[in-house]
C-alpha cells in the first residue's frame, strides 16, 4: 500500500504537542458568542405546530411556517440549548448542494439532477436573503469552495469549470501539498454557525415562535391530533415536526436510517499580518481536500483556521455521548496534517479542539417523510450537509403537511429512502469495513475495491 503527502510530509512530533498543549476542549464558535436563554416547558400548551429539535432543521422551520401564515401558533420543544449539537459546531461551510456534491446526485439521481442544483442554488440565495432581510449577524461570507489535488491522482477530479493548475491554485492559497484545484465561486457561502442558530432562534422568537429549551421529549401519541410529551409537561399539536437529526427518532420505523458519526475539529490562535500573507488566502475560500478522507478548513471572521475532518469515527451501539468527543489520537492526527498542509504556520497554537456527532445515512444526503396520518413530517440524514440544506427540508416539510405537490415534493430524491443500516453488530462491523476500504482506496491512487464497488452498485454507503 501506497503513502499520502500526510505520511511522506510528516511535521516533527514536538510541533504537534507544543502546538495542542494550551487547547481547551470546548466549541470555538459556542465559547465566541453569548445566546439568549428560553424557558423550559412546564405544564400543557395547545399548539397548531409542534416541532421537536431547536438546530437548524427545527429553527428553518419554525421561520418558514410563520412566514407562510403569521397566525399560525407555532411551539419549539429542544431538549438541551439551541444551536448546541451540529447545528452550533459544525465548519460553517453554508453549501447549495442537496446532494452531498455533483458526483452524489448523479450517481443517484441523474435525470433530475439540474432541477437539483437550480433548487440548491435558490435554497442558498434564498438563505442569503433571509440573513439580510432580518439583519442576521453570522459573518456570512459568500466567498465559494475550493477543492484542492493534494496527490497526482486527484488532479484529473479537478476538471471542468472553475479548474485551476498548480500555479493558479498555488496563487489563492500557498500550501506546498496543493498540485491543482476547482473553485466553485457561486456554490457555497461561509458562516459562523453557532451564530447562525442563534439568530435563526431570534427571528423565530420575533415572529411569534414559542421556544422552550431544557425540555427533552420522551414520546410523541395520538392517531389525530399529536400529543407531544416532555418530562415536565407536553404540548398538544394539530402537526408535529420531528427535527432531531442524530439523535434517536421518535418513530421507531427510522431508528435504522441513520448513524451517528463523530467529527472533529480544531481552531487556531488568530493569524498575525505576517502569518497570513505568508499563506495567502485573500478571497477567504473555503477549502477541501478531495480523498475519501478528507479535511475541510476555512478562516474565521478573526482570522483562525478551522481545521477539521479525516477521521469519521462511528461508535458500537449507535449512541451519542459527550465522552466520544475528546479524542486525543484524532486531534495529534489533525494538528500533524495542518502542519503539512501549512508548514509555514510552524509555531502557531490551537486555542480549541471540539467534536461532534453528524448523523449519516448510506445516500449522504436527507430523506424525508411522514407519519400518522400526514400530521408528522420528519427530515434527518444530512450527513455534514446541513447547514443549507436544512432550510430546503422545512420547505419540503411544511408542503407535505400541508398536502401540497410541488416541485419540491416531486422530486425522486424526497419521494425515495435510503437503505438502512442493519442492525448491531453488523452496523459496526460495516461500518468499519467501509473505513477501512476507503483508507486503503486514499492510499492506492484513489481505487476503489471490489467492496466498495459492490456497495456503490447498490447505492449504500457510509460517510461524514
Amino acid at each position: 500500500m501506497g503513502t499520502t503527502v500526510f505520511e511522506r510530509r510528516l511535521p516533527s512530533a514536538s510541533v504537534i504537542e507544543r502546538a495542542l498543549e494550551d487547547s481547551v476542549h470546548a466549541v470555538f464558535w459556542l465559547d465566541d458568542v453569548e445566546r439568549t436563554a428560553y424557558p423550559a416547558l412546564s405544564g400543557e400548551v395547545r399548539a397548531d405546530l409542534a416541532i421537536v429539535g431547536g438546530g437548524y432543521a427545527g429553527l428553518w422551520t419554525a421561520i418558514r411556517a410563520k412566514e407562510r401564515d403569521p397566525q399560525r401558533s407555532v411551539v419549539l420543544l429542544e431538549a438541551n440549548r439551541v444551536g448546541w449539537a451540529a447545528s452550533g459546531r459544525n465548519g460553517g461551510f453554508c453549501e447549495a448542494s442537496l446532494t452531498h456534491g455533483e458526483e452524489n446526485g448523479r450517481n443517484r439521481w441523474p435525470e433530475e439532477l439540474g432541477e437539483l442544483e437550480r433548487l440548491g442554488l435558490e435554497n442558498l440565495d434564498g438563505i442569503e436573503e433571509t440573513v439580510a432581510r432580518y439583519g442576521m449577524d453570522v459573518d456570512w461570507e459568500r466567498t465559494g469552495q475550493l477543492s484542492v489535488a493534494v496527490e497526482p491522482h486527484q488532479v484529473a477530479w479537478m476538471a471542468g469549470d472553475g479548474f485551476l493548475d498548480e500555479a493558479a491554485v498555488q496563487a489563492e492559497v500557498r500550501s506546498p501539498t496543493y498540485l491543482a484545484g476547482s473553485w466553485d465561486r457561486e456554490g457555497c457561502a461561509m458562516v459562523h454557525p453557532a451564530k447562525l442558530a442563534f439568530e435563526l432562534a431570534r427571528v423565530a422568537a420575533e415572529l411569534g415562535v414559542r421556544i422552550f429549551e431544557r425540555t427533552r421529549v420522551t414520546g410523541l401519541r395520538g392517531k389525530g391530533v399529536q400529543t407531544v410529551i416532555a418530562e415536565h409537561g407536553s404540548v398538544v399539536a394539530d402537526q408535529v415536526v420531528l427535527a432531531t437529526n442524530v439523535f434517536p427518532s421518535l418513530l421507531k420505523r427510522n431508528r435504522l436510517m441513520t448513524v451517528p458519526v463523530y467529527d472533529y475539529a480544531l481552531m487556531t490562535e488568530p493569524l498575525t499580518a505576517e502569518q497570513y500573507d505568508d499563506i495567502g488566502w485573500k478571497n477567504r475560500q473555503g477549502l477541501a481536500d478531495s480523498a475519501n478522507q478528507f479535511h475541510y478548513y476555512r478562516l474565521s471572521a478573526d482570522n483562525r483556521i478551522l481545521f477539521g475532518g479525516y477521521d469519521a469515527v462511528y461508535h458500537f451501539g449507535g449512541k451519542v455521548r459527550e465522552e466520544y468527543e475528546d479524542r486525543p489520537e484524532t486531534f495529534r492526527r489533525l494538528a500533524s496534517h495542518f502542519f503539512t498542509t501549512f508548514p509555514q504556520l510552524e509555531g502557531l497554537r490551537f486555542t480549541h479542539r471540539w467534536a461532534g456527532a453528524i448523523d449519516s445515512c448510506s445516500r449522504f444526503c436527507a430523506f424525508f417523510g411522514t407519519a400518522r396520518g400526514g400530521r408528522v413530517a420528519y427530515a434527518t440524514g444530512f450527513t455534514g450537509l446541513g447547514v443549507g440544506a436544512t432550510r430546503f427540508a422545512a420547505d419540503v416539510m411544511l408542503d407535505e403537511l400541508a398536502g401540497l405537490e410541488t416541485e419540491r415534493t416531486r422530486l425522486e430524491m424526497v419521494r425515495t429512502k435510503p437503505i438502512p443500516f442493519p442492525p448491531e453488530p453488523a452496523a459496526s462491523i460495516g461500518v468499519n469495513l467501509v473505513r477501512a476500504a476507503m483508507n486503503q482506496a486514499d492510499h492506492n491512487q484513489g481505487r476503489r475495491n471490489l467492496f466498495l464497488k459492490a456497495l456503490d452498485a447498490v447505492g449504500m454507503g457510509f460517510d461524514s
